[in-house]
């Protein structure tokens, strides 16, 4: 009798398993390779592409062209809000994207980036408007003394 219900309970719960797994598949919406950014759904995000200074630069050069990454990256429609060598670290990238491509630029990244690089992803946002009103607000604050 316990052996009939341990099958019967583990029959159930595989059961049950498979369907919540095919009903969430069903549900979650594909990423949006062709979404556009928007004020409402626009992030931007630093990346660190910091270069293995133990290999000569034509090595890591010959990797990145064998793995396509200026194919890659970044994917088609991302904004590349500005691309800089750091010396001595190597280059940091600010990009613009909808959040619903996050996981595609990461691809992109993990795809064709990893072994000449190692990556690092930082959050970012556009700071300067706000830094710049809060200065003019410190200057005519100082003025009106």
């Amino acid at each position: 009798m316990h052996k009939t219900l341990k099958i019967f309970l583990l029959s159930t719960l595989l059961l049950s398993s498979a369907f919540s797994v095919a009903n969430a598949q069903s549900t979650t919406p594909s990423p949006a390779k062709n979404a556009v950014s928007t004020p409402d759904n626009a992030v931007m995000l630093t990346v660190f592409l910091k270069h293995d200074q133990s290999r000569p630069l034509s090595e890591l050069k010959a990797q990145l062209a064998r793995q396509g990454f200026y194919k890659a990256f970044p994917p088609a429609g991302v904004e590349v809000v500005s691309w800089n060598i750091m010396m001595g670290i190597g280059q940091v990238v600010t990009l613009r994207l909808p959040a619903s491509r996050l996981a595609e630029v990461n691809l992109a990244l993990e795809n064709t980036a990893w072994g000449s690089y190692r990556t690092e992803f930082y959050p970012t946002y556009d700071f300067k408007a706000i830094a710049l009103a809060e200065q003019t607000k410190a200057q005519q604050t100082q003025a009106a003394q």
